[in-house]
């Protein structure tokens, strides 16, 4: 059998050359969910049953020549993608017992390829939050120190592909969520630009930022993902009809005249000093590949957080409006009449920092401060969009921090919301501005991950993924393995 931890590449190329086969694959990753999961509280739900006949009939695939490159690699949903069949509960009481009768647009393409899903990882509630705390089901555990948070919301697949239970797992990306927990957790996530990936079927947070994202070992893995689940769905009006490249074509494309713009607004006093360091070594590799770097200014960063947290809450109390109690989800048993029972179904069904947002969202958008704040917030997100594309207008890609610390530790930062949300100062800009970005591994601060992130224009998804690998090519941040060693 292969080591725990192998890249989507390697794996495809031992499947192909029948040197082991897809119910081996998803046995072991099955055995690894069983062995180490009761201590990371990375899935929700294992779907071993389905798991290994979907694993049989990629191998039957394989051996009659019709299988793709894909077809038998384990994988894992974040448990905010509807899945035929399965569970999908957003890490929340009020879905705690739904099972979707649809699959999601990715969830379906990724199938279509043969990809085997194991299950579905923890997350935070209804993917709100940074920490993978919210979750009903329990917080989920970093693998590099158990003690700490692996990030939010997508931190059951961040660990999952940390600990090598499987060797990708989809995300959602709001406002950081597969960057951020990618960051924190030492793997590579990559969030394409919006409306690059079809949004049908994922249960929808804030519809106008949330957009599926890849949890993986490598940019190659990302790219060779990607391909499969970028493209037109008709089925989202917000789907981009625009061509899909080769993303794996142009990963070797040689970066020499290439110029990374570094926003000065990123190293300020914010940013942990290690962290600096890991992202300015990191700088130095592309420099050695022939990329040149510029200074470049994002004037209206410091008020990327207040933007997406007027944005956010305002959509999310409308998607949020339709748990009432009466069509699907939680039903409360304390109800005496129609009134009551959205109350009661509303208040025990979801958590603290749902009801939160869902507030905050309904205060901003009521009509005595509508204009106030949430048009105004609308106006900023324009500038900081304008900031992002006027740096585009002289650089090809823009490079920093992906969080301003390492892993925190669970319980340091969940009473606090606003600390919470600065860890996401880096990347809801990225949101705002629909754009593509991708976390890869860059370093090590007292012996937890650092994470660069790395953002380009809109539909660049092959350059930033160009950008990323060559810095893989040259380094083995990305091979080291929780607990020491490399993967």
């Amino acid at each position: 059998m292969p080591e725990q931890r192998q890249t989507i590449a390697a794996l495809s190329h031992l499947l192909g050359a029948g040197e082991v086969s897809s119910r081996e694959l998803v046995q072991a990753s099955l055995d690894r969910i069983e062995e180490q999961d009761k201590e990371l509280n990375a899935f929700i739900t294992v779907t071993a049953e389905q798991a290994l006949a979907a694993a049989d009939a990629a191998d039957l695939a394989r051996a009659n020549g019709t299988a793709g490159p894909l077809a038998g690699v384990p994988m894992a949903h974040k448990d905010i993608f509807c899945t035929a069949g399965v569970k999908t509960t957003c890490g929340s009481r009020m879905l705690e017992n739904f099972v979707s009768p649809y699959d999601a647009t990715v969830v379906e393409r990724l199938a279509d390829a043969g990809m085997v899903s194991v299950g579905k990882t923890n997350m935070d509630e209804f993917a709100m939050g940074s920490s993978s705390e919210t979750s009903y089901f329990g917080a989920v555990k970093n693998p590099w120190d158990t003690a700490r948070s692996p990030g939010g919301s997508s931190g059951g697949s961040a660990a999952a592909v940390a600990a090598g239970l499987v060797p990708m797992a989809t995300g959602t990306d709001t406002g950081g969520s597969v960057r951020q927990p990618a960051a924190l957790s030492g793997v590579t996530g990559f969030k394409p630009t919006y409306g690059r990936v079809s949004r049908y079927g994922i249960v929808a947070f804030a519809s106008s930022l949330d957009q599926a994202g890849i949890l993986a070992l490598s940019a190659e893995d990302a790219a060779l993902v990607t391909q499969v689940i970028a493209g037109f769905d008709e089925r989202d009006s917000t789907c981009s009809p625009a061509e899909v490249p080769d993303y794996a074509a142009e990963l070797d494309a040689p970066l020499k005249g290439k110029t990374i713009g570094i926003p000065k607004e990123y190293f300020d006093a914010g940013l942990d000093s290690a962290c600096g360091d890991a992202v300015h070594a990191a700088l130095e590799v592309f420099k050695q590949q022939g990329a040149k770097l510029r200074d470049v200014s994002l004037p209206n960063l410091s008020l990327a957080v207040p933007t997406y947290y007027v944005v956010c809450p305002a959509e999310a109390s409308s998607n949020l409006s339709r748990y009432d109690g009466m069509r699907f989800g939680h039903r409360s048993e304390d109800a005496g009449d129609i009134e009551s029972l959205f109350k009661n179904s509303r208040t025990e069904g979801f958590g603290d920092e749902v009801k939160r947002r869902i507030m905050t969202g309904t205060y901003v958008l009521s009509a005595g401060y509508y204009d106030a704040y949430y048009l105004q917030a609308q106006k900023v997100r324009q500038l900081i969009s304008d900031d992002m594309q006027r740096c585009f207008d002289e650089v090809d890609i823009i490079a920093g921090p992906t969080t301003p610390t390492p892993a925190f530790k669970i319980g340091e930062k969940i009473d606090d919301p606003v600390q919470m949300y600065l860890n996401d100062i880096y990347t809801v800009s990225v949101n705002l501005a629909g754009l593509p970005g991708i976390s890869i591994p860059c370093g090590s601060v007292n012996g937890l991950p650092a994470g660069l992130q790395l953002i380009g224009p809109h539909f660049a998804e092959a350059r930033v993924l160009n950008f990323a690998h060559r810095y893989q090519m040259e380094t083995d941040w990305h091979k080291q393995v929780a607990g020491g060693g490399q993967g």
